[in-house]
């Protein structure tokens, strides 16, 4: 069944979660796991097929295999953790226009227990977009731990890698 305009209204809830859930198509430093609540199972099934087909930058999509709550499933879309992913994200949720009531305004995004109004801003402060930013991330919470335990912290991206170093200066940029 093809899902077609506004055929949506009334069944997906205006809150996007971001990496609630780890990726199954890759490494959560390199894949960003949005979902979505729906409230039935064909519809979750429709979304999970208009994203996988409609849009280059979704990595994969996938339902929840069964209820979380009576009439409540996940609708799970991976994304390439790039500098641009605020802008997909926003992009799936403009699109979500045409099939449900919500505008891009209307949604609220959950990161991390943190519930902000969704803005590609407020996206981009957030969420870790980058490999490197995923690896900062968890280094400053392990150096906190290190701290807190009287261990001396460790800085992990001045690290030189010599082969890094070598690939760089063949192609002109180091």
């Amino acid at each position: 069944m093809a899902i077609e305009y506004k055929d949506l209204v009334g069944l997906v809830k205006p809150v996007v979660f971001i990496d609630e859930f780890e990726p199954k198509m890759g490494e959560v430093s390199d894949i960003i796991v949005v979902s979505f609540f729906v409230r039935d199972q064909q519809a979750a099934n429709d979304l999970m097929n208009w994203w996988e087909k409609g849009y280059d930058f979704v990595v994969d999509a996938d339902v929840s295999p069964g209820e979380l709550k009576p009439g409540r499933y996940l609708v799970y879309v991976e994304i390439r953790r790039r500098s641009n992913a605020g802008q997909n994200v926003w992009q799936l949720l403009s699109d979500l226009n045409t099939l449900t009531e919500f505008e891009p305004e209307d949604w609220t995004l959950v990161y991390r227990d943190e519930e902000v109004p969704f803005t590609r801003e407020a996206f981009d402060k957030l969420v870790p977009r980058t490999p490197k930013d995923v690896e900062s991330e968890i280094s400053e919470e392990l150096n906190e731990m290190r701290q807190a335990a009287g261990l001396a912290v460790k800085t992990y991206w001045d690290r030189k890698d010599p082969d890094l170093l070598a690939i760089q200066s063949a192609a002109g940029i180091r």
